[in-house]
């Protein structure tokens, strides 16, 4: 029997039909295999996953290898986004077996969830040997695959210990790790490593902050020049915005179709940054598409923002987004078709499969004159307009807390950065959507931290994913905790209003009570949630922050809002556990570097003490001109809950902005140009 029809996952939800009998992840599960004797399948995927899609198709819904799976294993099906600690886990141990990763993961256990036999992709006449073998190795050699498997358990236990060595996060540290950067930097195409290449967001970020306190043009110039390459490729959708998951090329071409939410709110804070430092006409207008995408596509009124847009479209990858030369013509005409083809890299041979082409921007038009912009938008509202008339890849709808908290801070950063700029970004005609779709963005971002608040808060504690307003049962992680208390933290900056904070702190103390770990760390899961066979703790940053990267970065933030030192102290700490991490591995602590920077910052506490928030050029000033990882909060003095804004009164009657760095105070200033100084 199927048991997956009533499950809130919509990837558990397209295996629901399969002739396997699919259990969720529970311990029923486990007791079944137990009472039957019978190893356990372990399929973990998500929704949005190409080669997911593949082996369901291959093998998941053939009756054969159906009747294989039900007659000697118990399968369970687990979606890795909703439930990461399993798949953290089982992960590690697929890494210690195969030496890589990836989805689908496959993995055999022991009925108590001992992993001995790991894998990834298989394809269906591999997939059904597997299982035959795994069978007979269980029937007959059950001594071996035990001993197999209480060695996994060693390895990936030592894998995710904590309370190892520690050091101070330091300066120098920090500019070694910009330099090991610079070193594995793609002077050619932009980006890190070769094919496939993903989008190194957070390395990015902390190159901007590292440029930011030390001038470093080298760390601005991979940052400029990495984006400016993603931007111009395949892998950013040329016409509706956002961006896919990664390039299956090394020069960012052809994507890897699927488009999740963690990417686009973390390359939003990349293009945000990068337009407020350098104020960069390609960087503003990829910010705007990407926060419309966010807001367009993935943003479910009355709730959070959706999980991801499918790797495929019907079956088939890039059937919504490719082009041939003569599908242009055809929506376009002749001459604008030939002018669209030239301008997006569309060639008769194609640069995708079957003889189309993904689009790229292959010739610099954001600086080209009025005119060319005009026909270059023109041609993208028409291309666009033919394209939604195509199959449209599946959206996976669920709401995941850390996800939305990324969101919700990528968001605040961009609508203060569009106020803050008035009507920087081209031309009137691009000033008025940039603001537009900020104030789309705007009421998006604040759609989704209410849910987040009233939905995915339960009892104090926070659940991991919610779908259709309903919220899920398992429990959230380190990461959502961080994620959604800085998401907390950057709504206290937008909207001045003390509950958020108030929200934030909760978040925090609960995390310091149920995830710290000896000498600092942080496990990612809570003391009194489910034992898995290791509890996790990974303080790398891969795909999203790690938990512990998160955590410090909200941890920072509170501190410098509240001016309660304990949570900087706290996340002081945890950093230390990280930055010998952060001396051998830059690309995989992107996220820890970036606090990093903001605690050698300060960070900054900026408080702007006026009745004018929209239109008070102190306001615009502190956020165009903010040190990396300050807080900036505007509004009446003493207003309540808003510790920022407490005992700092108008200055002979004007506004005044008072600037703080590590708890000590300047005087404060009435004049933009002062204020200037002081940043």
């Amino acid at each position: 029997m199927n048991r997956l029809a009533s499950a809130t996952s919509p990837y558990l939800l397209q295996h629901a039909d399969n002739p396997v009998d699919w259990w969720p992840w529970c311990d029923e599960a486990f007791a079944e295999a137990k009472r039957r004797d019978v190893p356990v399948l372990i399929s973990v995927g998500y929704a949005a996953c190409h080669w997911c899609h593949v082996m369901a198709h291959e093998s998941f819904e053939d009756a054969a290898v159906g009747k294989l799976l039900n007659d000697g294993f118990v399968a369970i099906k687990v979606d890795r986004e909703e439930r990461p600690d399993v798949d953290a886990v089982y992960m590690t141990a697929t890494q210690a077996m195969t030496g890589q990763g990836g989805w689908p993961m496959t993995v055999f256990a022991t009925p108590d969830g001992t992993p001995f036999f790991c894998g990834t992709y298989f394809p269906k006449p591999n997939f059904v040997r597997l299982l035959e073998s795994v069978g007979t190795a269980w029937r007959e050699q059950r001594e071996a695959v035990l001993r197999q498997g209480s060695a996994v358990v060693e390895a990936i236990g030592g894998a995710q210990a904590v309370g190892g060595p520690t050091a101070p996060l330091t300066a120098e540290l920090l500019d070694d790790a910009a330099a090991q950067l610079a070193r594995e930097y793609d002077r050619s195409n932009g980006g890190f490593g070769g094919a496939p290449k993903f989008p190194p967001h957070m390395n990015l970020l902390f190159l901007l902050r590292h440029h930011q306190r030390t001038g470093s043009a080298e760390s601005l110039e991979i940052a400029r020049h990495t984006a400016e390459a993603m931007a111009r490729g395949g892998i950013n959708d040329q016409l509706a915005g956002g961006f896919a998951r990664y390039s299956v090329d090394g020069h960012w071409t052809v994507p890897h179709f699927e488009k999740m939410l963690y990417d686009n709110a973390l390359l939003l804070r990349v293009y945000t940054q990068l337009w407020r430092l350098t104020g960069d006409p390609l960087a503003a207008r990829v910010a705007r598409d990407v926060a419309r995408f966010l807001a367009d596509e993935l943003h479910r009124p009355g709730e959070g923002f959706a999980s991801a847009l499918d790797a495929d479209t019907e079956g088939v990858e890039g059937l919504t987004y490719a082009w041939t030369p003569a599908q242009l013509v055809e929506v376009l005409g002749p001459e604008d078709g030939r002018w669209a083809a030239d301008l997006f890299g569309v060639t008769e041979s194609g640069t995708f499969e079957h003889g189309m082409s993904v689009l790229r921007l292959a010739r610099d038009v954001d600086d080209a004159d009025p005119a060319v912009r005009g026909r270059w938008q023109d041609v993208v509202r028409r291309l666009l307009a033919a394209r939604d008339n195509r199959p449209q890849p599946a959206r996976d709808d669920k709401v995941v807390a850390a996800w939305n908290g990324l969101a919700i801070t990528a968001i605040a950063e961009f609508v203060r950065l569009v106020e803050a700029q008035g009507a920087a970004g081209g031309d009137e005609a691009a000033a008025n959507l940039l603001e537009g779709v900020a104030i789309v963005a705007d009421g998006a971002m604040r759609d989704a931290a209410e849910h987040l608040a009233t939905v995915h808060l339960v009892d104090g504690r926070l659940r991991r994913v919610s779908r259709d307003g309903v919220v899920g049962a398992p429990a959230g992680v380190l990461e959502d905790y961080g994620c959604v208390a800085e998401a907390f933290c950057a709504m206290h900056q937008v909207t001045g209003e003390g509950r958020w904070l108030e929200l934030a702190g909760g978040l925090l103390d609960t995390a310091l009570a149920r995830f710290v770990a000896p000498g600092g760390g942080f496990y990612d899961t809570a003391d009194d949630a489910e034992q898995l066979v290791t509890r996790p703790a990974d303080p790398t940053d891969n795909a999203t922050p790690s938990g512990r990267s998160a955590i410090v970065a909200a941890l920072v933030a509170y501190a410098a809002l509240t001016g309660e030192n304990r949570y900087r102290e706290a996340a002081e700490a945890a950093l230390a556990t990280v930055a010998p991490i952060v001396a051998r591995h830059a690309r995989f602590t992107g996220y820890a570097a970036t606090v990093g920077e903001a605690l050698l910052s300060g960070p900054y506490e900026i408080a702007v003490v006026t009745d004018d928030l929209a239109g008070d050029p102190l306001v615009a000033a502190a956020y165009r001109h903010a040190p990396p990882g300050a807080v900036v909060v505007a509004g009446r003095p003493d207003q309540p809950g808003v510790p920022l804004l407490a005992d700092r009164p108008l200055v002979d009657g004007r506004p005044a902005a008072y600037v703080c760095r590590g708890f000590v105070c300047q005087r404060p200033v009435t004049t933009v140009e002062d204020l200037r100084a002081q940043l």
